[in-house]
């Protein structure tokens, strides 16, 4: 206030010595510049409200911790509070200024893009993985994607980046590290290098392995895609311009699952890269010169390894009476298999909303969701916003702060905040995550690393 006193103090000074004319122009100069800065202080105060009414609604619903993915830490001592990060964020309302200070306002929405930090003129945002309450668990890896165990080296999801473009461009980098690394080998050990995974991350070294003639192999328990061949059917991927070897600059803004699936397989079949599919790994020895990686029907020598294969590993069951039934699977395959019966989902991440709500669309089902917690802590706010229309619309049953009490062959039974709710029953999909490969990194003695909010 004294500030603005004194400006008015000295305004009116300036206008009492100078003559009539001069006065004019100087209020003609000014009036418009001091209306624009009027609008401008109503609009970013009208948007400084509207940030912390959603920082507080996210608190409220315990919605408020950071992420344990990747995610932003702000410094506030260097933000300048010039929105360029809120502008560059893609989810729309992840960051928002408060009080010129620029803030997690609705840290759970965060999905590790990473664009705040690139824009940001200051370097006041770092990107972290894990949170003071949650730690993630992260092989430790060198600047070359390579562990401490030698030749042993770790792309995409599983070394703590989830993301589609990001995932492709370790792929290829580990790849070229592969490449150094074997360059200065002189070992006759039959393979150059064991690609496992055929997510993004693999897909993209086993092209990089191909281009360059390595012999490799690739091995795949499943199909082309990895995670995201699993994704619920039309499921938008969002993806950015990457570099896929072989093929150049892949231009993607917004794509279906199946759309991205169609292109690695044509993109497969232009550059002849060959991949075992149905083939999974069972066990992993170190040997003095490299590796040896068997499958159920062969075995490979190989000088160096590229674990691709993402961190959810086995399917995280619930252990409860009844799972083993045939009925009860881990990841939706086509909702159109569930037409005209009761499917009970369990799970509150994107995987089991975006299932749900496929499954919802399907003529003659009946769909429960189950979730344990009352909010949806770990999936995108568009999939909260479809789930909580379905569940208005009648097309879904939602039931918050549940658990899974047994599964019987006709019907199951939930356990509820008050009491128990018991129901008709032809499937139960557990999207609950999956239990990391961390037993088998550590058997091979690679170092393992708990992150707290750092990087």
């Amino acid at each position: 206030m004294e500030q603005q006193s004194g400006f008015y103090s000295d305004l009116l000074y300036l206008l009492s010595v100078a003559g009539a004319e001069d006065a004019y122009k100087i209020l003609t100069f000014l009036i418009p510049i001091g209306l624009a800065w009027y609008i401008y202080r109503k609009v970013k105060s009208k948007r400084d409200l509207q940030n912390q009414a959603l920082f507080l609604a996210a608190k409220e619903a315990g919605l408020g911790d950071p992420p344990v993915s990747l995610h932003p830490v702000i410094d506030q001592n260097s933000c300048l509070g010039c929105a360029t990060c809120v502008d560059a964020c893609p989810e729309g309302n992840v960051i928002g200024v408060i009080r010129e200070k620029a803030q997690l306002i609705n840290p759970s929405h965060c999905i590790g893009h990473g664009a705040c930090k690139s824009v940001c003129p200051t370097g006041a945002i770092t990107l972290v993985l894990g949170n003071e309450k949650r730690g993630i668990d992260i092989p430790l890896l060198n600047s070359n994607f390579e562990t401490n165990v030698p030749g042993l080296f770790i792309a995409g999801e599983l070394g703590g980046m989830g993301l589609i473009r990001n995932a492709i461009e370790q792929g290829r980098q580990a790849m070229e590290s592969v490449r150094t690394l074997i360059g200065g080998m002189s070992s006759n050990v039959p393979y150059d290098v064991v690609i496992i995974g055929a997510g993004p991350a693999g897909f993209s070294a086993s092209l990089c392995a191909h281009q360059h003639e390595l012999r490799y192999v690739t091995l795949e328990q499943e199909d082309l895609g990895g995670t995201v061949a699993h994704f619920p059917r039309g499921k938008i991927v969002m993806t950015a311009p990457v570099q896929l070897p072989i093929i150049g600059q892949v231009k993607f803004s917004e794509t279906t699952k199946e759309a991205l699936i169609e292109f690695w397989r044509k993109a497969e079949q232009r550059s002849g890269v060959k991949i075992n599919y149905q083939d999974r790994m069972d066990t992993i020895d170190k040997t003095d010169d490299g590796f040896i990686v068997k499958t159920a029907t062969a075995e490979y020598h190989t000088k160096a390894l590229l674990l691709a294969i993402g961190r959810r590993g086995t399917p995280r069951k619930l252990g409860v009476t009844g799972e083993d039934q045939t009925k009860v699977v881990y990841r939706l395959a086509d909702p159109a298999q569930y037409r005209n019966q009761h499917v009970l989902v369990v799970g509150g991440g994107n995987s089991a909303l975006e299932a749900a709500i496929s499954i919802s669309e399907e003529p003659g089902t009946t769909v429960t969701l189950s979730y344990r917690s009352n909010a949806f802590a770990k999936a995108n706010p568009k999939n909260v916003e479809k789930i909580n229309a379905a569940a208005e619309a009648g097309r879904l049953n939602l039931q918050l702060k549940s658990t899974v009490k047994q599964i019987d062959e006709k019907h199951v039974t939930l356990n509820l905040e008050h009491g128990e709710l018991k129901m008709k029953n032809d499937g139960v999909i557990v999207c609950a995550g999956g239990i990391l490969p961390t037993p088998m990194l550590k058997t091979l003695g690679v170092e393992i690393e708990t992150k707290h909010g750092t990087l």
